[in-house]
């Protein structure tokens, strides 16, 4: 072979790769040599974005990770945090969008398995999944089968290992048109004494494979997950794997008693990158070596090679280093759960992972150069917003028509009717979320999934309870990256503080675009400064996630369509009394003149001084009913944030609330129909007179504000805690018996909606864009 034609080869094998020819030549420094094929693949997928976050990794570094319920932050398979009387919470979101693009059924069940086993690897029994979802509009065939396959695909892994899917949001954009996201998130509670470490020790220890066999399926996943999609994208169909939910279910229950045995000394979940990851990452976290034999993991296919062993990403599988002596002990109880169990390598002095096929060196790499010494793409951050976002700062309210009283009405359904804002009921109805029997409220019954701690021993109910939620709001991190940051955070915590409980700490999914473009790397990097303020002010410690970036679609005529930024927040929260927790659907009257006060708390409707921190800027009444994603949206008032959750907090804890709902898409007037809706009955609304447009009165959004149902004979002892904490709040109508939601400003009437008409139009609009019919 002439030189030109190994140049060609070379570019091939690099581009296959995701490398790059300075990747290259690096690689060669490290190595003292060109490596070999297999040694190529080890580091394209380690390399890769996804494994490594060569672009995000400087970023990522001003996140607070630090804090006193803290347990395990960044760096392991999930992070853990100490709730207090013995319970400790292991919890972690992930992303399998690329896959989910080309395979959506298997890419959404894989990411399930996938995130599962981050959390039982930990040594912490899986407590609930949850999700965030983004689609294209669903007038499209092609999203609307995408969306039809990802939801079918997690309710299938989940309901089959009895993990309860309890919570999680679905938004819709054009953006994501070919290019859905799947982000999964999990949590656990620890079964075993100590908290299980990825990190190798005890040179000698044998290293044991467990669970299922390895293919050829999910073959340079991670390396898939770190480029754009495109048209060909279906030809990497062979880069998703495909999960078996049952044999997983074995293997929660055959690791976690294998690790309250002792005798496993450090766990890695083979996930992106397979066996070149897991053997890689113990390695380097234990600043030691592992020597891995090919001809002992069990497989499924004949001729595979290295290449094929060493980044394959079978479902199911997990890496073990066990005390010396313990492995026949560990194998014999992994095989009576019916899994895979062998003896592969062992842990070595040396710092290399060293992979042996037929009785030769097939590869070996320096553990740390795979792991832990990583290249950093340095990217320049550009000192002023890009043109494009500038000039949607310009824009401005007044060039709305205004809009009149007798529109309103119109306009409310209308929201109702957008697939973000409308009924996910079509979603979480194909969920099993009562399966464990530790899920308080069901889906859409409450701002933030509510789970029950059941003491260990006896599984003794507590009256304690753990919440979790997901949160981003994407116009807005589309049209102020920093603000929207923000905003994710401070509507996560503030959902959790809706059900009473107290914001802990924080895991997140960075969905974002290329950063190879000026504008993507600014969007990051504007996200992840927003991101870190609001965890620091806010108290919520980051204690991992994930990044995916390359969020584009090539387009048949060679242009580029990015999503819209979409850092996904997950947040965990403590509920101290599971009996003084309250969720969206306020108490129906027994007689017409007893309905609870509904009460405003934070930023006033009609106050002019709320105009910077309220506004339509990257509104849904903007997006909806006029068709523009643009403004900027208002800056969150952090401080004005963390006064409205203690006092929300303080509220219910002591019995004066007897629902909340925060303002969010859609602003006052949706939140309100909402709350209606859950509950069954109306309200009268009764606002005073404003010089302020109606849209951004009734469907502004921002600021930090929640509306509370408050019962009579609280009233008092409600406006007396305000009072003490010096808090705003603004009453602004009652609930009542019939099924009417009527609203009055001054003496004018602006609509009476009867509830069933307002419920037609949120629950039907997802079945009948999905199915093409109600019902």
């Amino acid at each position: 072979m002439n030189d030109s034609a190994m140049d060609q080869t070379l570019a091939a094998q690099l581009k296959q790769e995701g490398l790059s020819q300075d990747d290259f030549t690096e690689i060669v420094r490290r190595l003292g040599r060109e490596p070999n094929r297999a040694e190529l693949g080890m580091f394209g997928v380690m390399w890769s974005e996804h494994c490594c976050y060569r672009n995000s990794r400087p970023l990522l570094r001003q996140f607070p990770t630090e804090g006193p319920r803290i347990l395990v932050g960044p760096g392991e398979n999930a992070g853990v945090v100490d709730l207090g009387e013995g319970f400790r919470l292991a919890f972690k979101i992930e992303s399998h969008n690329h896959p989910s693009a080309v395979e959506p059924f298997q890419g959404a069940a894989t990411g399930v398995g996938g995130i599962l086993r981050d959390i039982f690897t930990m040594g912490a029994r899986p407590l609930a999944l949850l999700n965030a979802l983004r689609f294209g509009p669903l007038e499209d065939p092609r999203n609307a089968g995408l969306m039809e396959g990802v939801v079918a695909g997690i309710a299938h892994y989940g309901n089959c290992v009895g993990v309860p899917t309890v919570g999680g949001e679905v938004a819709f954009d054009p953006s994501y048109s070919g290019n859905p996201l799947v982000n999964a998130m999990a949590l656990g509670l620890m079964e075993t004494t100590e908290i299980m470490r990825s990190g190798a020790s005890g040179v000698g220890n044998p290293v044991v494979y467990v669970g299922s066999t390895t293919g050829r399926d999910g073959m340079g996943g991670a390396s898939f997950a770190s480029a754009e999609l495109s048209e060909a994208s279906i030809d990497d169909r062979p880069a998703v794997q495909v999960g078996d939910p049952f044999l997983e279910k074995g293997l929660i229950e055959a690791c976690l008693e294998a690790f309250k045995s002792g005798v496993v000394v450090a766990a890695q979940d083979m996930g992106a990158a397979g066996l070149t990851c897991s053997c890689a990452e113990m390695a380097a976290k234990g600043n030691l070596g592992i020597e891995l034999n090919l001809d002992l993991v069990p497989a499924r296919e004949t001729g595979m090679t290295a290449y094929d062993f060493l980044l394959s990403e079978s479902q199911e599988r997990m890496l073990f280093v066990v005390q010396a002596g313990k492995e026949e002990e560990l194998m014999e109880l992994f095989r009576r759960w019916g899994l895979q169990a062998a003896v592969v390598g062992k842990v070595l002095q040396e710092e290399v992972v060293r992979v042996l096929q037929h009785g030769e060196v097939a590869a070996e790499v320096p553990s740390r150069a795979l792991a832990e010494d990583t290249p950093i793409n340095k990217r320049d951050l550009i000192s002023e917003p890009p043109a494009d976002i500038q000039a949607h700062w310009q824009w401005q309210e007044s060039s709305l028509s205004a809009l009149a009283a007798d529109q309103v009405g119109r306009v409310l359904l209308q929201l109702l009717d957008d697939p973000t804002i409308a009924s996910k009921k079509w979603v979480w109805r194909q969920y099993d979320h009562q399966v464990q029997a530790n899920t308080v409220v069901p889906p859409g019954g409450a701002d933030a999934a509510v789970l029950r701690l059941r003491y260990q021993e006896g599984a003794k109910a507590s009256e304690r309870g753990v919440a979790a939620t997901l949160d981003c709001p994407n116009r807005w991190v589309a049209l102020d990256p920093e603000r929207g940051g923000m905003a994710a955070v401070a509507e996560a915590a503030r959902n959790l503080s809706c059900v009473g409980a107290e914001p802990i700490a924080v895991t997140d999914n960075l969905n974002f675009p290329s950063p190879e473009t000026p504008t993507g790397y600014w969007q990051l990097a504007m996200a992840c400064r927003g991101i870190a303020e609001a965890c620091r002010i806010l108290d919520t410690p980051v204690t991992g996630g994930n990044v995916s970036l390359y969020n584009n679609t090539r387009l048949p005529d060679g242009t580029v369509q990015p999503i819209q930024p979409t850092p996904v927040v997950g947040m965990v929260g403590l509920v101290e009394r599971l009996d003084r927790l309250v969720g969206l659907a306020w108490p129906k009257p027994q007689l017409a003149a007893d309905g609870d006060h509904l009460l405003l708390l934070g930023l006033a409707l009609n106050s002019e001084a709320t105009d910077d921190r309220i506004g339509l800027g990257g509104s849904s009444y903007l997006q909806v009913v006029h068709g523009l994603c643009t403004g900027r949206p208002p800056r969150p008032d952090l401080g004005l944030e963390m006064q409205l959750q203690e006092m929300l907090r303080a509220a219910i804890a002591a019995g004066l609330v007897s629902a909340a709902h925060d303002l969010s898409d859609g602003g006052f007037l949706v939140a309100v129909a909402e709350m209606a809706m859950a509950a069954g009955c109306g309200a009268q609304l009764k606002l005073a007179s404003s010089e302020l447009p109606l849209q951004r009165l009734l469907f502004g959004e921002g600021g930090a504000r929640v509306l509370v149902t408050v019962p009579a004979a609280e009233l008092a002892a409600f406006i007396a805690l305000s009072q003490a904490r010096g808090f705003p709040y603004q009453q602004i109508g009652l609930v009542q018996a019939n099924e009417l939601l009527q609203l009055h400003i001054g003496q004018e009437e602006i609509f009476e909606l009867e509830l069933n008409c307002l419920s037609k139009a949120y629950q039907e609009a997802l079945p009948r864009r999905l199915l093409g019919h109600t019902g």
